[in-house]
């Protein structure tokens, strides 16, 4: 039982005989929305996510990038080893990033298969997700080929000043092995909302006081902070920290909004099958 969050589908009212194909599961805490976990047709991802005020601070999928789905995990460059011998493998490049085929390498999905929550305190709550990393649908593989499971662990603690999310996956290979980069297509994608974006106005200060323009090029940092006035007229921001593991100089960061936290940037991980690699990040919504 939830005693201070709660849970529920976002109820969407179609006509009879129709449903909704994809749906939004809301995260509220004492009444506050905090965030909602999203599935589109190709990744799940957090939109909206909130501050205390109530403020949304991400795009759910510009008309620039449709793929930069608020706040999403994703990898181009994936590749799957498929045996047809002996010691004989065919390598399938797939790209879990962007929607449509991409250089030449087709887009997969990222499909929510279970989700768990569980109440820890009466400010933080854990979700845990099960996804499937699906292939695309080929030759000899009509039904997608469900190439690796990513076990996703997101601890939200909302507040008074601002509202905490870590997000922590774990991906691991299914019948096959798998390599993933080097790309500068991942890992966590974080699309800003309209306002915050420099393009707009918007500001970006990272931990080393470098702020504006000169923190696109300077790459290694312990957090990125981006904010700016909100439509309610008090400043807001968004600014995240990567985790140890997943490295401060995997920074990709544009003027036009996308922030990005990625460890594949100059890497390649090869993963067998009993593998797994496992990347973080948190987001404080202010």
């Amino acid at each position: 039982m939830l005693s201070e969050f709660t849970i529920n589908e976002d109820p969407i009212i179609l006509p009879n005989g129709a449903s909704a194909r994809n749906k939004r599961i809301k995260i509220g805490w004492k009444d506050k929305a905090i965030l909602a976990l999203s599935q589109s047709d190709y990744r799940n991802y957090i939109y909206p996510i909130f501050t205390p005020s109530g403020i949304s601070l991400t795009a759910e999928s510009p008309i620039d990038h449709p793929h930069h789905q608020s706040i999403s995990i994703g990898a181009d460059h994936f590749n799957c080893y498929l045996p047809f011998g002996d010691d004989k493998f065919e390598e399938a490049n797939y790209s879990f990033y962007v929607n449509y085929t991409f250089q030449g390498r087709a887009p997969g999905r990222i499909i929510s298969n279970s989700i768990k929550n569980n109440e820890i305190t009466e400010n933080h709550l854990r979700i845990t997700q099960i996804l499937f990393w699906q292939g695309p649908e080929e030759w000899g593989a009509p039904d997608r080929r469900h190439v690796a499971t990513e076990k996703r662990i997101i601890d939200i603690y909302p507040g008074q000043n601002s509202n905490i999310v870590d997000i922590r996956s774990i991906l691991k290979p299914t019948k096959w092995e798998i390599a993933i980069g080097p790309t500068r297509h991942g890992y966590f994608a974080i699309r800003l909302a309209d306002g915050l974006r420099m393009v707009d106005g918007g500001s970006l200060v990272n931990s080393a006081g470098i702020t504006g323009k000169n923190i696109l090029s300077n790459m290694n940092s312990h957090w990125v902070d981006a904010y700016g006035p909100s439509y309610k007229g008090n400043m807001v921001g968004l600014a995240i920290f990567p985790y140890s593991n997943t490295g401060y100089d995997s920074w990709g960061i544009s003027d036009y909004g996308i922030i990005t936290i990625n460890p594949l940037l100059n890497k390649k991980y090869k993963l067998r099958k009993n593998s797994t690699i496992e990347f973080a990040v948190r987001i404080v919504a202010h």
